[in-house]
């Protein structure tokens, strides 16, 4: 087997250029779907039911996914045939969702429309996203892959920014935040118009500069290449023959996400609640509020962007990735103690700690672990099981846990940060190699 060569550093960019505009679809997604179903008339105790779609359409599409580019071969790529389909559906959607408020129906068939808009756009970012990871597990060497993921990290929270910020920047530019009673506002809607469009640019970019192995490199550069061309691989049998990393990152994410889950479903009701004073999601306060949570999350990612950096700094792995779970999680613990909109900045930095670290070194410590067993796309599909059944688990339980803690989605906080710490204890487990 030949070694992967060293790749230039805009070689490793254009990799991973495109999930700047598919994380842009993201982010509008996570930090306007609780709104967007509140302002439709949806329960608080109900929100984290919405929630299910999302990792539920991840796990089913992702190891399909993953195991379908395995054995594809186009003049086209291996993977990046997916990442374009996936695009132009979401591409569609994002235009359909926050107009489903718009079109005339009561609040139940308004509702079922967003719902399964929303399951139409999950699919479609969820197809998008993991070509991405694949590209680099099959093209980037061990040396290489930290730094590889570090530059798919910094793109996917520029993204984020961008997409967090524009329902702010288009309510301050004079595009009206306010509507009638059960209609999204167009801030929101043009929002979702604009990230359409940078995503479209962005996968076409990568489509464009990106020139994937043929079959016969790929069987030179990978070890078990010739086998994972030639075998497809049963699901059970990967899962039962994973190496025990997998396992224990996956314990790790468990935590993560589950916490994730929770800021993204009861964020704007929490900020709503602590710095704006009110629950109305028909009142303009709410809907301020609802801004300001796309720039808290747009700080976070900035928080985010500057800790990817600092974390190659660390001489040991584990240290810097629990590190990083325990700042998020006392970030996520200071959110219901503060009541001024600008200091929440700080919480949310502390936040994006976390979340740069569950980016980047899941993936390292898996992709490394997984090298010489063949069939990474079915492997990586099937590694995201660990992001999207604790969401599925914890948007099942959302409503349960929000009853027992008060009632107050502030809390939730508090229940996030708990859940970070969690994480980071379980780090321990986790060694580098098997």
């Amino acid at each position: 087997m030949k070694q992967k060569p060293n790749l230039p550093f805009w070689s490793l960019w254009n990799l991973s250029f495109g999930f700047f505009g598919v994380q842009i679809a993201y982010a509008l997604q996570s930090a306007n779907i609780s709104r967007i179903f509140a302002t439709l008339g949806a329960d608080p105790h109900n929100l984290s039911y919405f929630w299910i779609l999302p990792p539920l359409m991840g796990i089913l599409v992702q190891p399909i996914v993953g195991t379908l580019s395995d054995k594809t071969w186009t003049r086209f790529g291996r993977r990046i045939p997916y990442l374009f389909v996936g695009a132009t559906i979401a591409v569609l959607v994002m235009c359909l969702l926050p107009n489903a408020g718009s079109l005339g129906l009561a609040v139940s068939a308004a509702m079922m429309f967003g719902l399964v808009a929303l399951m139409f756009l999950d699919t479609s970012i969820n197809m998008a996203m993991q070509p991405f990871k694949m590209l680099v597990g099959d093209m980037v060497n061990e040396e290489q892959k930290a730094k590889a993921y570090s530059i798919q990290s910094f793109l996917c929270n520029a993204g984020s920014v961008v997409g967090f910020l524009f329902p702010f920047f288009f309510t301050f530019i004079g595009i009206s935040n306010v509507a009638e009673k059960g209609v999204v506002p167009d801030s929101v809607i043009w929002s979702f118009y604009v990230g359409a469009a940078i995503l479209i640019l962005c996968v076409i970019y990568t489509t464009l500069k990106v020139k994937e192995w043929n079959p016969q490199e790929y069987a030179e550069y990978n070890d078990n290449g010739k086998e994972a061309l030639e075998n497809s691989g049963n699901w059970f049998s990967l899962l039962k023959n994973a190496p025990s990393t997998f396992w224990k990152v996956g314990l790790v994410q468990f935590f993560c996400w589950s916490a994730f889950l929770y800021i993204w479903n009861y964020a704007t009701g929490a900020i709503a609640e602590t710095v704006w004073n009110t629950s109305d999601p028909s009142s303009e306060a709410f809907q301020d509020a609802g801004n300001w949570v796309g720039v808290l999350f747009a700080v976070q990612s900035i928080g985010s962007v500057v800790w990817a950096a600092v974390l190659p700094r660390f001489k040991n792995s584990k240290m810097a990735y629990a590190i990083s779970l325990i700042i998020g999680g006392i970030g996520f613990a200071m959110i219901p103690f503060i009541h001024d909109a600008y200091l929440q900045f700080v919480p949310f930095v502390l936040v994006g700690c976390a979340w740069a670290a569950m980016l980047a070194m899941p993936f390292t410590f898996v992709t490394n672990a997984l090298q010489g067993y063949g069939h990474m796309g079915a492997y990586l599909g099937l590694f995201n099981g660990t992001i999207c059944i604790p969401q599925i688990i914890a948007a099942l339980c959302g409503g349960i846990v929000l009853s027992v803690v008060g009632h107050h989605q502030s809390t939730m906080m508090l229940v996030s940060g708990v859940l970070l710490c969690a994480g980071a204890l379980c780090v321990t487990f986790i060694r580098n190699k098997v």
